[in-house]
C-alpha cells in the first residue's frame, strides 16, 4: 500500500538519536515520520510501571528484562551467548555469530530503543580521540573536537547532564568555552568513590614496559540523569530539569534506586521518551512499523522507505514464519537512518545502498570491557546511587596507546553485579563452599557472612578503545531470517592484538590498584560463563560487551574509503542520511552516546539548512526589453 501525502523527512528508528533529530527538524516546522519497530505504550505512565514490574519480576534481569520482546522484532541478549568449558562459545539468539570471539553487546527494538536502558555516562570524547591515525592505528574523523563542541554543548542541553566543569578542564583536560557549566552540578560522588579516592588520589602506577607512570585521581562522570540545577547555566538563566515525560513538568531526580540499568523508577534517567514528549504536531510516529527497504530514484537520490506493519495482539505476530499484517510504502524528500548501528547496516545492505567503498556494515566496534572485582578491608555500602558515578581517567590519552589499546576505569557501585550477577550467586556460594568443614553456611552465620561480603563488594570495568578493523563487520545470510522473513545480522567478530594489549595493561594495573586499596581480588576468567574468553600472552581473560556498537556506516573524507561525509549523508545517495554511532570512525574511551547526540544534532542542522534552500523563495525579475537605442 502506497500511502498518500508526502513527508520532509522519515526518520527509521525512535532512540536517542532519531528522537533528537524528529524534534529539532519539528521546531521547524518539517513534517516529520518516525519508523520505529517497538511498540510504544498508549499510556506512558502505565507503560513505565508495567516495565518497572516486568523488571522487578525477572527471575534473570537483563538489559532487556522491562519489556515484552515481540516476535517480529527480536534483538540480541546477553544471555543468547554461553561460554564452552572447553574454550569458545554458543550463540543462540537474534544475531548470527560467526566471528573468533562473539560480539558480546545486546540491543532492544522499543520505543526509544537502546536509550531506555542505557546507563547514563555521559562524558566527551578527548580532542586526540578524533585522530588515532597520529599514533599509529585506527581511523581518524573527517572533523575536528573544535567542529563538535557546540554540537556536545547542545546535546548536554537536550539530555540535561550533571557535572562538574572545573572538574572536567583540570582533571580529564578537555576544552570548554569560557563561563560554561553543565545545566546541572554533579552528582555526589558514592561511598565506594570516596574510599577510592582516599586511598588512590595522588597515587602513581606504571604499566610493565611504559613509560612515565600515571598519577591516579578519582574524578566525577558526566551523568545524562537528573541532578540539582545549575543557576549558572544559561548565563545565568538557570536549567529546567527533564520531567518525566517532557520539559517542563515534574521529574525525579536521582535517588540511588540501583535499577537504573535498565530501568529508573524515579524518571531521573534521561531517555528519549522526555524528548518524544516535547514533539511539535508536524511530527507523527508510527510503531510496529519494520522498514524492510530504502527507495531510491533512478538518479540514486533516497525517495522514501517500504515498511512492514505487524499487530499487537498478545504480543505475537500471526502463526507462521512470515507471517505480516501489511506492508507500506512511504515518500520523503530525507531519509535518516537511525535505529542502531547493526540495524542501519542491515537496512543498506537489504537495500543495496551506500556502499560504493565496500565498507557498508564493516568496522563494526564495541568497547569490550575488562572486569576484575574483590572485596574491600572495609564496608563500603554498594549498590546505592547509579552503576558507576566515578571513574579514572589517566589512562585514556598518551603516547601509551600507541602500545596498546587506551581504556577508561569506571568505578562500579553495584558490587560484582555485572561480574558475577545478582546477590543470589553469592548466597549460593556461602551456602555450598563456606564454612570450616565446606558444607555451607545457614542461619546466623549465613546473614553474617553474606552481609560482611556485600558490603565489601567493588568491581572496576576497565573500558577498551577497539579501533576500525574491517573484518569486523555485519553481513546477511537469506537463510537466516525472522519472522517477518527479513534476513538476521550476521556478525563475524573479533579483538586485534593491540586490544588484548590494553587489556592486559589493564590487569597490571588493576593488580596495582588492588595493592593500593588493600583489596582481596576475586577476579577470575576462567569458568565457561566468560563467552569472551581467550588466552594472550600466557594468560587468561575475558570480556564483557559494553553495547557501544559503532562503525559500521563509517564516516571519512572520501566516498571510496567510508560510507557517510562528516554530515553523516550517504555518498552514494543524496537525500539519504545514516546517523548514529555507526557513522563513528573511531569509539575512543567514552561512552558513545553523548557524542552521538552531537553528531545528531549537527546533522539535524545540516538538514533544516537543506531543506531551507529548498523552499526558498526564487526571486523573479521583468524581462530586459531590448528596442531602439536610447
Amino acid at each position: 500500500m502506497t500511502e498518500a501525502g508526502r513527508y520532509d523527512v522519515i526518520v527509521i528508528g525512535g532512540g536517542i538519536a532519531g528522537s533528537l533529530m524528529a524534534r529539532q527538524l519539528g521546531d521547524h516546522g518539517r513534517r516529520v515520520l518516525v519508523l520505529e519497530a517497538g511498540a510504544r505504550a498508549a499510556d506512558p505512565q502505565q507503560g513505565h510501571r508495567e516495565a518497572m514490574e516486568r523488571f522487578l519480576a525477572a527471575s534473570t534481569k537483563v538489559p532487556g528484562s522491562p519489556y515484552l520482546m515481540h516476535e517480529a522484532t527480536p534483538w540480541p541478549e546477553v544471555t543468547d551467548l554461553t561460554g564452552l568449558d572447553g574454550g569458545g562459545y554458543r550463540s543462540d539468539g537474534y544475531l548470527v555469530q560467526r566471528g573468533t570471539l562473539p560480539y558480546a553487546s545486546g540491543y532492544v527494538r522499543v520505543n526509544g530503543g537502546t536509550g531506555n536502558i542505557w546507563t547514563g555516562l555521559t562524558p566527551r570524547m578527548l580532542p586526540e580521540d578524533f585522530d588515532t591515525e597520529a599514533f599509529g592505528y585506527g581511523r581518524s574523523w573527517p572533523l575536528a573536537y573544535g567542529d563538535l563542541e557546540p554540537y556536545y554543548r547542545a546535546a548536554e542541553y537536550a539530555i540535561g547532564v550533571s557535572a562538574d566543569v572545573d572538574e572536567q578542564r583540570s582533571a580529564v583536560d578537555l576544552p570548554f568555552p569560557e563561563g560554561y557549566v553543565f545545566p546541572m552540578r554533579a552528582l555526589p560522588p558514592s561511598r565506594v568513590d570516596a574510599v577510592m579516592a582516599k586511598r588512590l588520589d595522588g597515587r602513581r602506577v606504571r604499566e610493565p614496559g611504559g613509560g612515565e607512570p600515571v598519577e591516579l585521581r578519582v574524578v566525577g562522570t558526566p551523568q545524562g540523569r537528573n541532578g540539582i540545577p545549575n543557576p549558572r547555566y544559561g548565563g545565568g538563566a538557570g536549567f529546567e530539569p527533564i520531567g518525566a515525560y517532557g520539559r517542563p513538568g515534574p521529574g525525579g531526580r536521582c535517588v540511588g534506586s540501583a535499577t537504573c540499568i535498565p530501568h529508573c523508577p524515579s524518571h531521573a534517567k534521561y531517555t528519549p521518551l522526555k524528548t518524544q514528549a516535547g514533539w511539535g504536531p508536524s511530527v507523527t510516529l508510527r510503531d510496529r512499523a519494520v522498514v524492510s527497504r530504502i527507495l531510491v530514484d533512478p538518479g540514486g537520490r533516497a525517495t522514501g522507505v517500504e515498511y512492514l506493519a505487524y499487530p499487537q495482539a498478545d504480543g505475537r505476530v500471526q502463526a507462521g514464519p512470515r507471517a505480516v499484517t501489511s506492508r507500506h510504502t512511504v515518500h520523503a524528500d530525507v531519509v535518516v537512518l537511525a535505529a542502531h548501528a547493526i540495524e542501519n547496516a542491515k537496512l543498506l545492505l537489504l537495500s543495496g545502498l551506500g556502499n560504493r567503498s565496500g565498507q557498508v556494515g564493516r568496522n563494526l566496534m564495541d568497547h569490550p570491557v575488562l572486569l576484575t572485582w574483590g572485596l574491600l578491608p572495609e564496608q563500603v555500602g554498594p549498590y546505592r546511587g547509579p552503576g558507576s558515578t566515578s571513574g579514572l581517567e589517566g589512562f585514556r590519552a598518551g603516547p601509551a596507546r600507541r602500545l596498546r589499546a587506551p581504556f577508561r576505569i569506571e568505578i562500579g557501585n553495584w558490587g560484582w553485579l555485572w561480574a558475577k550477577g545478582p546477590v543470589d550467586t553469592d548466597v549460593v556460594e556461602l551456602t555450598r563452599a563456606a564454612g570450616p568443614d565446606r558444607r555451607g553456611l545457614r542461619g546466623r552465620g549465613l546473614r553474617q557472612a553474606v552481609a560482611d561480603r556485600i558490603g565489601r563488594q567493588f568491581t572496576l570495568q576497565f573500558e577498551m578503545e577497539q579501533s576500525a578493523d574491517p573484518a569486523n563487520r555485519v553481513t546477511l545470510d537469506p537463510r537466516h531470517r525472522d519472522r517477518l522473513g527479513v534476513p538476521r545480522p550476521v556478525v563475524t567478530y573479533d579483538l586485534s592484538t593491540h586490544v588484548k594489549d590494553g587489556i592486559a595493561a589493564a590487569k597490571a594495573v588493576s593488580d596495582q590498584l588492588f595493592a593500593l586499596l588493600g583489596a582481596e581480588d576475586h577476579t577470575a576468567f576462567e569458568a565457561a560463563a566468560w563467552p569472551g574468553r581467550f588466552e594472550h600472552r600466557g594468560r587468561t581473560y575475558g570480556y564483557r560487551g559494553a553495547g557501544h556498537a559503532a562503525g559500521t556506516h563509517i564516516m571519512g573524507g572520501s566516498p571510496t574509503t567510508s560510507v557517510v561525509d562528516q554530515w553523516q549523508r550517504c555518498w552514494d545517495h543524496p537525500g539519504l542520511y545514516a546517523v548514529g554511532c555507526g557513522s563513528m570512525p573511531s569509539v575512543a574511551t567514552s561512552n558513545p552516546t553523548l557524542t552521538m547526540a552531537a553528531l545528531a544534532l549537527r546533522s539535524a542542522e545540516w538538514i533544516e539548512a537543506d531543506l531551507a534552500e529548498r523552499d526558498r523563495p526564487i526571486t523573479l525579475t521583468a524581462p530586459r526589453t531590448f528596442g531602439a537605442a536610447s
